[in-house]
Formats: structure tokens, C-alpha cells, sequence
């Protein structure tokens, strides 16, 4: 298998309810290190697995609808939390579908809260290929 990443950040400013959050009930700043990850068992014709370029690009597009955002207010959190790994998640959601893979792709977001704690999200990304329906007979 595989493997190529590239790293970026973001600041954001959220607050998460409910007594498990302790003091981050309270409106507070966050800065994450973001790190993408895709994986695939074979290289494309270019002996590559993606341009890193595009990839870094692609990645600063979703994080800029992010950076510098109270996330309570933020139309992909309405009425829920931002945790760290809800928010990896979107990231992959929005990630996913700019990149130019046909199938076979599995990608992994990581947010790093600090150099000690840190949420994943990986899924695949591409099409899902449809299976054709049965035919029936009348």
C-alpha cells in the first residue's frame, strides 16, 4: 500500500456543551494541525500516487471555509458539536469529493489538538460503484 500526506492548520473559536466538556463548555479558540493521508495499493500511470501540489490546494480550499470561524455559528455544525472528530470527518466529506480518484482511495484526516491528543477519520473517497439491479420477470 501506498501513502502520501501533507499537513496544514487552522484556528477556529467554538464551544462544546454538555458537563463531559468541563471547561470547554465555554467559548474557547482552537488550533489544529491538520494532517490528509491517502492510500492506495497502486501508483498512477506517472509512477505517483497523487500530485502533492494539488493536493495541498485542494486541502487549503475546504480548511479556508474553516479558518478563523466560531464553529457554533458555522452552517456544518447547526445544532451540534464541534468536536475534533466531527470536525475531521467534515473535512473529509468536503476533501473527498475535490479529488480526482476514480475508486481504490482510502483517505485519513487527523486533527492534532496538541502534541499529546489527536482524532482520525478515515474513510474511502471516490464513486461508489452501483451494482446492477436484477432483472425481473412479468
Amino acid at each position: 500500500m501506498y501513502s502520501v500526506g501533507v499537513r496544514d492548520h487552522i484556528m477556529v473559536a467554538h464551544s462544546l456543551a454538555g458537563e463531559v466538556f468541563g471547561p470547554a463548555q465555554r467559548l474557547h479558540g482552537a488550533t489544529y494541525t491538520v494532517s490528509v493521508e491517502i492510500e492506495r495499493e497502486e501508483l498512477g500511470p506517472d509512477g505517483i500516487l497523487c500530485d502533492i501540489g494539488m493536493l495541498r490546494s485542494e486541502l487549503r480550499a475546504v480548511l479556508d471555509t474553516l479558518d478563523f470561524q466560531n464553529l457554533d455559528e458555522h452552517p456544518a455544525f447547526p445544532g451540534r458539536r464541534s468536536t475534533t472528530e466531527l470536525i475531521a470527518r467534515h473535512i473529509h466529506r468536503e476533501l473527498g469529493p475535490r479529488l480526482p480518484f476514480i475508486a481504490g482511495v482510502m483517505l485519513t484526516i487527523t486533527l492534532d489538538e496538541s502534541p499529546a491528543a489527536w482524532a482520525r477519520y478515515r474513510a474511502p473517497v471516490g464513486p461508489t460503484i452501483a451494482l446492477p439491479t436484477p432483472m425481473t420477470r412479468l
